[in-house]
């Protein structure tokens, strides 16, 4: 009786993981290794590989019986049809360029396999490998599916909170009920949440507790024990081989007796699917047999399967020979087994041959993961490749194009021959793409050298994308096509060569981006402005949205976290006047916006502001312009900035008072002095000296932050004390929910820090009371609020009214008597184990940290630690003996992390004890919280406005960081050394460490950056001079890791620009590594030049001259990769030792500077020009570097003090603005050669063939193809014999390979021959059926060379006119 199978319900539990706990199997095997295209590439109907089919109903007998409901009768005596999709699930890991792992078919009936029938499995040769790979690979899919889980749960988390925050601000009795619904969906995301971690936490400890070394497993594998061959073990019913199979059985003697069976003829499709899905997952389960394939045995049998009839078996055959890739070499081989004429043939089917299709083009992707892979694939397959991606309506149009942007990269000749570059550029100027970002890498990457640069028109290809924002509208398409086309250019603009590119002509690209604001077309010109914003890194401030939502920033100065954003840029702007860091991003921003401001960018804005009538575009614009002009005067040299400040374009329309523009212009001006003035409030506290700077959103949550400037001053009277305190309803209900927290936190910090009306509150109204009753933990109401971030309030409201009660005798004496403290002190000792209390419910348990603001006591704690007072208070209460006892705690780290990071250590206390205890006794994970923590008291405060000001309160923390460098963990030992190195900054700091001689050899390159930064004094040089390490480490540098450094800083700037750190979030774990992105790391030479001693020992090694020295010999047109290397080690040396005050000897003995603008200028290669800039960047922070510059044509841009800000720019932009394209030349032999090969093609002495050869032509002629095809097709019913011909059929392959037909075309011109051509090509039983003219094709059939048109643009002959033009074949000249 037929019932619906369930694989979910009725798989084992080791099933069940794989199955990621009873969802439908999706096998990752063969998943696409770029999601920009797997879904218009994987997307299909029930007929594809490895999709998962609905349940069907099954027998008991048979998994597939009821696939027959879904034929006609004549598939049941059908031997090629397939088995059930079940009947075969790839195990584990991605192969090359894959797509889906199963071949099985929904729509044909199983046959039976062998003599003696046997029961179908659940899940028919799925094997269940247990080796240490395919363990640790499942353990990694299962952790990626939980963190998957975890990451969609924490946004719902959000997003409920952020709803249940706008609840709050509604009437409470309204939204009751909506929001106990919200609170009740908060709660379960929170269990939920806890449980998923902990399941991860589990599968990570499973997976750790996978000791069993893999090698000792795989040397037992290959011991040719005999063992049972899989036809054999399927036999009991099992869904693969059991663990002890896996284990033990011979991998040679399973391939030799599956090929064996695989000889059978006459079987179903599915018994032959089945053979080659054991193959292919014997070959996961021992990579290294592909290496010892016996070619001559597994050739043929894979020869066989791809000339089958049926669909499923060629699409195993292609997917089993995909698995065989081992190198180039065995590409070759299975290139030998005609595998480009079948490919070739698969590949221009119907979409009805959806398999054989997708593991066709997933054959021809795998050449791309071997190294030279590419070279082996024929310019035939390409250009069948380029006809799929140039027909819009073809499945697979996403998959090829993306192919062809990846041979673009790796042989941009082998595309350009094949005609993909024209259909490449295409997609990228239509926006319809969804990768374009990846398509525009592809050209920009060729576009770096001139060896490359060949075979593209001038830059050209990039310009397409600009027409997007000028098209007309009416495009169902159009939003995502503007979308992609703004990403697109922003990433040309984030790369030297896509910027140098768009700058040729005059910029005019550019120039046409900014005139497309005037394009009345709203979306259009909120595009440009965000790309705008994004293309020269400004980020905007955190009120913008309500700007732009039209509130006034006269009212809306009240800005929550202007003291969160000011720390931010404090993070990165720390100590600035040291001269110790150079943000290349900075410097490529002001190139960026110098081209922009000489593009009309002031003007388009200027524009933009007078004409949109839409507010908020007007206000985005304003800002725009505001935040441009600060940058410009911030990065930019003054003869460029200083005529821009007066807004030429705005101004005028100001002065005559009778126009209608005039109140526009007015307040425009006013706007942008107002947005101004709060750009410079958010930005006061700043600790650099002018530069601008952009840096990632850190979370305000992670940093204190101020509420502004308090509506409710300190001095009011009495009578306005009373209402505002009535105000609050603290005094007429006792229930919290009704009171105005946000009154309450400003009475406070206003009124209650008065002496006299903080006396009035506790003793002449119940208003203290109330509000110190509500946080003892007792009474169970802050104790018992949910953990949610509306929530945060009240801690800091307590926070608060901790502090306030702190300043005032009467304050903390009212709070020593309370008993709040007390109470806190009873719920410490639950959770000490040392104390004797015990409790069933701690308010400090797990549980209450996680889901309640009980932690927000330790908050509140930490506000008694920063004071004298508060610290007397805990130690009254035996705080600190019960900290000493929970740091001792081993299971409670989430306590203990709580504790630490409230807590306030500036104070010399018991605390510090404290701290040095968890910092060498607390488990891998506090030791490096506790490590990180102390970073704020040395580097500089995230928790205060200021930095620590003498080193003498800091040596403490110096101390301990010290004493972390001996920990046993590395990566405790490598925080201290990052945080050590930051606070090296200050010269105080660097001394007290030198003083403190750490010793750094164990650390190895660990430490070496910690030991630069001692360079930098001379205590530091003499300590390292004795110690030997000075002389070691300057020929290091000097034969090596010089050209290393170069991948250091080309890493550092692509993590900036392309790896783009998380947005709106924060991990307190990221706060060391964020400051190193797109800075240039320490240089040995630099630190050597900071001092007299260093300058002289570098003078006399004569390093700096040979540097000079190499510099200057560089050729402009040189493209040889170490070179290259070579050159730009040499450039940075210079750069960073230029930068230094004391190294004007150097540069002004050899002249250095003029030969780094001359590369920085006229380079071949863009990306050396980008280093020849920033080295410039670099020699412009030194004065004497300054006035070299300006003798060379560059300008430097300075503060109000005068000292460089480390960006400069020619002071004619256009010198930065040649590029050259050399024309293309072809080989004159290759060119020869290839005449020869299609005039052997396109003739033949019988008269028959010639005009079949003829009309084949006219097939690549869209005016001449109908008729074409109409002659074609009554040739073939009058005289079908010729095109049995074998010689003919590879005519067609040449002349389809010669130039560009369209896919139907070339779907046409193949299908016209008998399908025992290609059986008979293969096979090579023929004997040459054919004219003469065959042994020319046969002399010329193995050669690849380039397509070559003479001068008269004939292919020998056949006039140009009958052929369809190709567009890359004209381009090279």
């Amino acid at each position: 009786m037929a019932s619906n199978y369930d694989p979910a319900s009725s798989a084992t539990p080791t099933q069940r993981r794989v199955l990621n706990d009873g969802n439908p199997f999706s096998s990752q095997e063969d998943a696409s290794t770029d999601g920009s295209w797997h879904d218009a590439a994987s997307k299909s109907s029930g007929n594809r590989i490895g999709s998962n089919p609905a349940p069907t109903a099954t027998s008991s007998n048979s998994s597939s019986c009821s696939s027959s409901n879904n034929n006609n009768s004549n598939n049941i005596n059908n031997t090629n049809n397939f088995g059930p999709w079940s009947a075969s699930f790839a195990p584990s890991g991605p192969p090359p360029g894959s797509f889906s792992s199963d071949l099985k078919s929904i729509s044909s009936t199983r046959g039976p396999t062998t003599s003696t029938p046997r029961p179908e499995p659940p899940f028919p040769s799925r094997i269940i490998a247990i080796d240490g790979v395919d363990v640790l690979a499942r353990a990694e899919q299962r952790q990626a599916v939980l963190r998957g889980k975890i990451a969609k749960e924490l946004k719902i988390k959000s997003g409920t909170e952020n709803m249940l925050e706008a609840l709050l601000v509604k009437n409470l009795k309204q939204t009751k009920e909506q929001r106990l619904r919200v609170e009740s969906e908060l709660s379960s995301s929170n269990m939920k949440l806890a449980q998923l971690r902990h399941e991860l936490e589990e599968e990570i400890l499973r997976a750790q507790a996978q000791t069993s070394p893999t090698a000792g497993r795989l040397s037992t594998l290959f011991r040719g024990t005999p063992l049972r061959s899989p036809s054999r073990a399927s036999q009991g019913g099992d869904a693969g081989m059991g663990s002890g199979d896996a284990e033990t059985e011979s991998p040679t003697y399973v391939l030799a007796e599956t090929l064996q069976e695989l000889e059978t003829t006459d079987m179903p499709s599915d018994y032959y699917v089945e053979r080659a899905n054991n193959l292919v997952d014997l070959f996961k389960r021992h990579p290294t047999l592909k290496y010892d394939l016996a070619w001559q045995v597994f050739g043929l049998r894979v020869q066989t399967m791809l000339l089958s009839d049926s669909r499923d078996v060629v699409a195993a055959g292609y997917r089993l020979t995909r698995h065989a890739i081992a190198d180039r070499r065995s590409i070759q081989i299975i290139r030998s087994f005609h595998t480009d004429e079948m490919v070739m043939m698969s590949l221009v089917k119907e979409t009805k041959a959806t398999i054989e299709r997708e593991q066709a083009l997933k054959f021809v992707r795998a050449f791309l993961d071997v190294k030279d892979g590419v070279r082996e694939l024929s310019r035939g397959v390409v250009r069948t490749l380029v006809s799929i991606a140039d027909h819009r309506d073809d499945r697979l149009r996403n998959i090829c194009i993306m192919t062809l942007a990846e041979i673009l990269v790796k042989d941009p000749g082998l595309l350009f021959f094949a005609g993909g570059i024209g259909v490449l550029n295409d997609a990228l100027g239509e926006g319809v793409y969804g990768a374009s970002e990846s398509l525009a890498a592809g050209f920009i990457h060729i576009l770096d050298t001139p060896r490359n640069r060949i075979y593209l028109r001038a830059g050209c290809e990039l310009e397409g994308v600009f027409a997007t924002f000028t098209d007309p509208l009416g495009d169902s398409n159009h939003h995502a096509r503007l979308k992609s086309s703004a990403k697109t250019i922003s990433s040309m603009l984030k790369t030297w060569p896509g910027l140098l590119t768009l700058l040729r002509n005059k910029a005019k690209p550019l120039q046409s981006l900014l005139n497309s604001l005037q394009y009345p077309e709203p979306l259009a010109r909120d595009l440009i402005l965000e790309l705008l914003f994004d293309a020269l890194r400004i980020k905007p401030p955190s009120w913008s949205s309500s700007f732009l939502a039209g509130r006034r920033l006269t009212t809306y100065g009240r800005v929550t976290n202007l003291r969160s954003e000011s720390d931010t840029k404090h993070l990165r702007a720390f100590d600035e006047h040291e001269n110790n860091s150079f943000d290349l991003t900075t410097h490529f921003s002001a190139l960026v916006l110098a081209v922009l401001i000489e593009a009309g960018l002031i003007t388009a804005l200027s524009n933009l502001i007078e004409d949109e009538p839409d507010l908020s575009l007007k206000r985005k614009g304003t800002l725009l312009l505001t935040e441009v002009l600060k940058l410009a005067h911030h990065s930019l040299p003054q003869s460029m900035s200083a005529k821009l400040q007066v807004l030429p374009q705005l101004l005028p329309c100001s002065t005559p008072r009778d126009t209608e523009t005039y109140h526009v212009s007015t307040s425009t001006v006013y706007q942008m002095e107002s947005i101004n003035r709060t750009l410079t409030r958010s930005d006061g506290m700043q600790s650099s000296r002018g530069k601008y700077t952009v840096h990632t959103d850190i979370s305000a949550s992670l940093l204190t932050t101020e509420q502004g400037k308090t509506k409710l001053s300190a001095s009011m009277d009495e009578g306005q004390f009373r209402t505002a305190v009535l105000d609050t309803h603290v005094l007429s209900s006792v229930n919290f929910m009704k009171w105005k927290w946000d009154l309450i936190h400003n009475i406070i910090e206003g009124p209650l820090t008065n002496p006299k009306r903080l006396d009035e509150a506790i003793r002449g109204s119940k208003f203290m009371k109330r509000l110190m009753g509500f946080y003892r933990p007792f009474k169970s109401r802050f104790s018992m609020i949910r953990n949610t971030k509306p929530n945060q309030r009240y801690v800091r409201t307590g926070c608060a009214l901790m502090r306030t009660l702190l300043q005032t005798p009467e304050g903390t004496k009212y709070l020593a008597e309370n008993k709040l403290l007390r109470q806190i002190a009873e719920c410490l000792a639950q959770v000490d184990r040392m104390s004797g209390l015990t409790s069933s419910s701690p308010v400090f348990s797990r549980n209450n940290m996680s889901e309640t603001l009980s932690g927000g006591y330790f908050a509140l704690l930490g506000v008694l630690s920063s004071e004298p007072g508060g610290l007397q208070m805990m130690e009254r209460w035996h705080m600190h003996n019960m900290f000493y006892h929970i740091i001792e705690l081993k299971d409670r780290n989430d306590l203990i992390q709580t504790l630490l990071g409230n807590m306030d250590f500036s104070l010399e206390s018991h605390l510090r004890i404290i701290l040095s205890k968890a910092l060498t006794t607390g488990s891998k994970d506090i030791r490096i919280f506790a490590t990180k923590l102390l970073r704020k008291y040395v580097v500089g405060s995230v928790s205060f406005p200021a930095p620590m000001v003498d080193i003498g309160n800091g040596e403490w923390v110096v101390k301990l960081l010290v004493t972390q460098l001996y920990d046993p963990e590395v990566a405790v030992c490598q925080v201290a050394v990052k945080i050590l190195e930051e606070a090296c900054n200050q010269r105080s700091c660097l001394e007290y460490v030198v003083k403190c001689r750490p010793s750094l050899d164990h650390l190895g390159e660990i430490g070496a950056p910690l030991l630069l930064r001692f360079l930098s004094t001379s205590v530091g040089y003499h300590y390292l001079d004795g110690l030997d390490y000075i002389t070691q480490e300057m020929d290091d540098w000097f034969l090596g890791r010089n050209d290393a450094y170069v991948g250091l800083v080309e890493a550092s700037l692509t993590r900036a620009y392309v790896d783009q750190p998380r947005r709106n979030s924060f991990a307190f774990d990221d706060i060391v590594e964020m400051q190193d992105i797109g800075l240039v790391p320490p240089h040995f030479y630099r630190e050597l030049a900071r001092t007299h001693e260093g300058c002289k020992l570098l003078e006399q090694s004569g390093h700096f001259n040979e540097f000079a020295h190499t510099i200057r010999d560089f050729r402009l047109d040189e493209e040889d990769p170490e070179v290259l290397l070579k050159v730009k080690g040499c450039l940075w040396a210079v750069g960073n030792v230029g930068s230094m005050d004391l190294s004007a000897p150097f540069l002004e003995e050899t002249e250095i500077v003029g030969a780094i603008g001359k590369i920085a200028e006229n380079a071949g290669v863009m990306t050396m020009r980008g280093t020849a800039f920033f080295v410039l960047g670099l020699i412009s922070r030194s004065l004497h570097g300054m006035e070299m510059l300006l003798e060379a044509g560059w300008d430097a841009a300075v503060d109000q003090k005068g000292r460089s800000l480390g960006s400069c720019i020619p002071v004619q932009l256009s010198r930065l603005y040649s590029v050259s394209f050399p024309a293309y030349e072809p080989n004159i032999d290759e060119e020869r050669a290839e005449k020869e090969r299609f005039k052997a093609a396109a003739t033949d002495s019988d008269p028959v063939c010639q005009k079949i050869l003829d009309l084949i032509i006219d097939m690549g002629n869209t005016v001449l193809s109908k008729r074409a095809a109409s002659d074609l097709n009554t040739l073939r019913t009058k005289k079908p014999e010729y095109f049995r011909q074998i010689p003919l059929f590879q005519k067609t392959l040449i002349l389809l390979e010669s130039h560009h037909f369209r896919l139907p075309a070339r779907r046409f011109a193949l299908d016209l021959f008998d399908r025992s051509v290609l059986r008979r090509i293969v096979r090579g039983d023929w004997d040459g059926d054919g004219d003469g003219a065959n042994a020319d094709i046969d002399a010329y059939a193995d050669i690849d060379v380039d397509i070559s048109i003479d001068g008269d643009g004939d292919i020998d002959g056949v006039p140009a006119s009958n052929l369809q033009p190709d567009a890359d074949t004209s381009m090279g000249n």
